[in-house]
């Protein structure tokens, strides 16, 4: 299971539940817990879950949420936008085979499958911000710890967090520690 599809949950400063979203969602239904804030493991953003109903009706929510729009064209969930692009790109992209919208798509497609060390930095840090400043913006060292990890100064950073609620560090090392990677 990758980050993408996991999710973990917070009641305070306790971690109560981690684990994919609908593992996390019927947990949190089980055991009656609303006061909780869920986070998304690979973004750091904040989650919601509607916990109403059954198991199996929430099951069938998070199911529709998560999954991805079908491929294929407009009815199916593909959306047209403009490119603006010069003429000699147009030249070039009308030569490729399959035209320029399958080109296009070939590249983007090429540029997300190359991992980009800079691009991994950034979402780390931009992730592990996110939840910082929801969780423990209020918190002292908030603002040297943000510093510390736009810097890439990983120990600054772990000596800014150092006083910080256990699982609420654990989660925010765990998040940032591609942030400390080489470019």
């Amino acid at each position: 299971m990758t980050d993408a599809q996991t999710c973990t949950a917070f009641e305070g400063h306790r971690r109560v539940a981690s684990g994919s979203r609908l593992e996390v969602a019927l947990h949190l239904k089980r055991d009656g817990r609303d006061n909780v804030l869920v986070f998304d493991d690979s973004t750091g953003r904040q989650i919601d879950f509607d916990l109403s109903g059954t198991p199996e009706q929430i099951a069938r929510r998070l199911v529709i949420t998560v999954s991805p729009r079908p491929l294929g064209r407009p009815k199916l969930g593909v959306v047209a936008r403009e490119v603006t692009l010069l003429p000699r790109h147009w030249e070039w992209l009308n030569r490729q085979p399959g035209g320029a919208s399958a080109t296009l798509r070939r590249l983007v497609d090429a540029a997300r499958k190359a991992d980009d060390p800079t691009d991994r930095i950034r979402n780390a840090q931009e992730a592990a911000d996110r939840f910082m400043m929801a969780m423990l913006g209020d918190h002292p060292g908030y603002e040297e710890a943000a510093r510390a990890l736009y810097a890439a100064d990983k120990e600054r950073f772990l000596h800014c967090i150092a006083e910080w609620p256990k699982d609420l560090k654990a989660y925010v090392e765990r998040l940032a520690a591609p942030a400390f990677t080489k470019a």
